[in-house]
């Protein structure tokens, strides 16, 4: 309704201007301490005037939040959670995802791999379809997968000192988490229009995925992982 609309309006500008005052500690891994319990995601319920608004909190500190395989997992069951809590109005996501996690990621499998990109994919859609409004903090770091879920959300905001990027394409990656076209929707829709195109979201999407499925096995993406880790540039050799 549009009391909940003008809420949601309301809580982006106060984030915005705490992100611009520093005064909204987004940087931080968490702000509910270390984790050695190893929870890396948490919910932070406000009260008072903000009653109904919940944070989610990332805190895979020893990782710097980057996004491995526990890190999703716990996501995926949080925000389900918060998909039947009818006490929910809006969701900030806060402490946002700097990059992927590329240690854990080259320790799996072609299988794994695959199986972790459909996990992520999943987590990206089902907080794109969670009903209440969502909002995108971002302060520091939000890079790969981190810009795919504030892209997820429903509005973002950010601190000046935020940098953003698509940047696993660097090391032989393609942005996997399919959150990288959904603000460009209108636009290619225009372009298939003029153009009289005939492939539909499902053939587009599906095409998408047999060319992530083409890169997954190739040794120039192992490459760009191993790369990354070892701190040093890429020899691809288009294998």
């Amino acid at each position: 309704n549009i009391m909940l609309f003008m809420r949601v309006l309301l809580c982006q500008g106060v984030l915005q201007n705490n992100l611009r005052k520093g005064k909204t500690q987004t940087r931080s891994w968490c702000s509910d301490g270390p984790v050695a319990d190893r929870v890396e995601v948490r919910l932070n319920r406000l009260d008072g005037e903000d009653n109904g608004i919940v944070e989610v909190l990332m805190c895979r500190e020893r990782a710097r939040n980057s996004l491995g395989r526990g890190f999703v997992g716990q996501m995926r069951e949080l925000v389900s959670s918060l998909h039947h809590d009818a006490a929910v109005r809006v969701v900030v996501f806060r402490s946002l995802i700097p990059w992927a996690d590329l240690k854990e990621r080259a320790q799996m499998s072609n299988p794994e791999a695959e199986l972790f990109v459909h996990g992520l994919r999943s987590l990206m859609n089902d907080i794109a379809a969670l009903p209440m409004p969502t909002i995108a903090a971002v302060d520091g770091f939000a890079l790969g997968g981190g810009l795919e879920l504030a892209l997820a959300c429903d509005l973002r905001t950010a601190a000046h000192s935020a940098q953003m990027g698509l940047i696993e394409t660097t090391r032989g990656l393609l942005p996997g988490a399919g959150e990288k076209n959904a603000l460009i929707a209108v636009r290619m829709a225009k372009v298939a229009m003029n153009r009289g195109s005939e492939v539909d979201i499902s053939s587009g999407m599906a095409i998408e995925g047999m060319c992530y499925a083409r890169l997954i096995p190739t040794r120039d993406r192992q490459e760009g992982m191993a790369a990354f880790i070892e701190k040093r540039s890429p020899r691809y050799i288009g294998e």
